[in-house]
């Protein structure tokens, strides 16, 4: 556990601070939790719960991350990506299945830490990343056509196209003011970063718009009208729980845990690229985790790195974890003293802020690259995209990784197989052209593992039925599973049958251990396997020049 976690914030104490660097990161801190106060209120309004359920998971798990994290500038809190998962949950469980899969989820993150995982996490293919993360913004901008346009429906469907299909069936309703307030909010958030770039688009918004909504008495949907005031304190909640209900919530706490891990990972990685640092993804995995488990008990919701807020942090001066601790400070002060002011925002405006959220998240451009790509990216992508689009994230997740799994072991086999007919490598054409005609050559150049094993094995009998001495060279076979052990077996054993001689080269010792293991060494003979190519061909030329009698193999 030592040396699995180690938070960046106490290796930082110990190395030592100067002032300079506190004033700067207290001042980052500062700026970054203005930024995160309307889109944690946003986040949470979209997800279907209350706006103060935004506000405690970027006081708690974003003071909670900043202090025990992996990363020097990493902002933790609610995001985007989680809004649809959310969503879903307390639709179907509940408030207390939401807390119930949440505390699951960091449970699951502290054991993805403690069993060092942080790095495989990486692994992801773009494509099923980009098709979930396009999916889910489509998903976001959907869900907040309602309050642009001021629509007076009470319950909007869940499903995608009947969710278009009521939006469509009340366009003769909508709020014209809602519209006009929803636009505005999209071009202040967009163009602002001309006039200045001190104060985000989103909190220059809501700090126009809001008052000016009060004063003229506009008619249209606030924060107050769903929800009511904010809270200006928190408390402990224990959710009611049943066991026999803990297999419901394991399918979304798991993908609460896939979802902040990779873009928890995704946005240290970016930040190490600014500030030209290293974060630990185990220690940042655990700190996630212990998050995760804590926020729920004060009513927030899931957690995790928030890469444009990260970003925001680095580029206002933020080099420690104090940056992002003072975020939190701020939102907790901000909460209590102004939280009352908070209830007058127009849920138009929030819309507005949600849609360039949404439109940011999609990243339309690697969509576009990604189609112009191979068939498997494209078919990855469409495929994640299309059912986080039309079921949820959990199965797009699920669905996603197993068919990355199947399409890689399909991309293996078929660039695995490489056979050497007739000496077409230019050295054997060099320096072999006199071997003899009955020696023939084949090259395993990959892993034989079980997506590619039964072809091996048929190439190797068949190329091997035409001649009475067969090398297989092996240098490129990295490692070798237990079908491709077996069918190697089978397959040697029915050419020993029709009396051909086969040797073995460039084996590495790993390989080596296994056919021991296997007892590939009691069919192929130790002094049949050679370390190189060339002793193995000096060995073939000596077998097949001698009398015809002694063509079959020792044994």
């Amino acid at each position: 556990m030592k040396n699995v976690f180690k938070p960046k914030f106490f290796s930082v104490l110990k190395s030592g601070l100067d002032r300079k660097q506190i004033s700067d990161d207290i001042l980052s801190g500062i700026v970054v939790g203005i930024v995160a106060l309307p889109l944690a209120i946003a986040f949470a309004v979209a997800s279907g719960v209350s706006p103060e359920k935004g506000l405690i998971t970027a006081i708690v798990a974003g003071f909670l991350i900043s202090l025990l994290g992996g990363s020097r500038v990493q902002i933790g809190g609610p995001t985007g990506a989680f809004i649809v998962i959310v969503y879903g949950i307390v639709e179907q469980y509940g408030i207390d299945g939401l807390v119930i899969s949440t505390i699951l989820a960091g449970v699951i993150l502290i054991l993805f830490g403690l069993l060092k995982l942080g790095a495989l996490l990486k692994y992801f293919p773009h494509p099923l990343v980009v098709g979930f993360t396009s999916g889910i913004a489509l998903v976001i901008f959907s869900t907040q056509i309602k309050d642009a346009l001021g629509l007076p429906i009470d319950k909007v469907p869940s499903e995608f196209h009947e969710k278009w299909l009521v939006y469509f069936s009340n366009l003769d309703q909508i709020n014209w003011v809602a519209f006009s307030l929803t636009a505005i909010t999209i071009l202040i958030t967009i163009f602002s970063k001309k006039i200045t770039t001190k104060l985000p688009g989103s909190f220059l918004a809501i700090i126009l718009i809001t008052p000016l909504v009060h004063i003229l008495k506009l008619d249209v949907s606030t924060i107050e009208t769903f929800f009511g005031a904010i809270p200006n304190n928190f408390h402990i909640t224990i959710p009611s729980f049943q066991w026999n209900e803990l297999q419901n919530y394991i399918a979304p706490a798991i993908t609460i845990a896939l979802l902040g891990g990779i873009e928890s990972l995704l946005s240290a990685v970016v930040s190490d690229g600014m500030i030209g640092g290293k974060h630990r993804s185990n220690t940042e995995l655990i700190a996630q985790g212990i998050a995760n488990i804590i926020t729920p008990f004060f009513g927030g919701i899931p957690a995790t790195g928030a890469i444009a807020r990260t970003a925001t942090n680095v580029k206002n001066g933020g080099r420690t974890p104090i940056s992002g601790m003072v975020h939190a400070i701020t939102l907790l002060l901000i909460m209590l003293f102004l939280g009352q002011w908070a209830k007058m925002i127009p849920m138009s405006c929030l819309a507005g802020i949600l849609m360039v959220v949404a439109y940011n998240m999609s990243e339309w451009r690697s969509f576009a690259s990604i189609l112009k790509g191979s068939y498997f990216d494209t078919l990855i992508l469409l495929t994640t995209f299309f059912i986080t689009v039309f079921f949820d994230l959990t199965l797009a997740i699920e669905v996603g990784v197993v068919l990355s799994a199947i399409l890689f072991m399909k991309r293996m086999a078929d660039i695995s197989e490489k056979r050497i007919d007739d000496f077409v490598d230019s050295d054997l054409i060099e320096n072999y052209s006199d071997l003899p005609i009955a020696l023939n050559i084949y090259e395993i150049s990959g892993p034989l593992f079980f997506a590619s094993a039964r072809r091996y094995s048929e190439a190797i009998e068949e190329i091997g039925l035409t001649c009475k001495v067969l090398i297989i060279r092996m240098r490129h076979v990295s490692f070798i599973d237990q079908t491709g052990l077996h069918n190697l077996k089978d397959t040697i054993k029915i050419l020993r049958n029709k009396d051909i001689t086969i040797l073995l080269s460039g084996l590495n010792p790993e390989v080596k251990a296994k056919f021991k293991k296997y007892q590939l060494t009691d069919l192929i003979q130790e002094d049949l396997i050679f370390d190189s190519f060339s002793g193995a061909t000096k060995k073939a030329r000596e077998i097949l020049e001698r009398p015809p009698s002694n063509y079959e193999q020792n044994s």
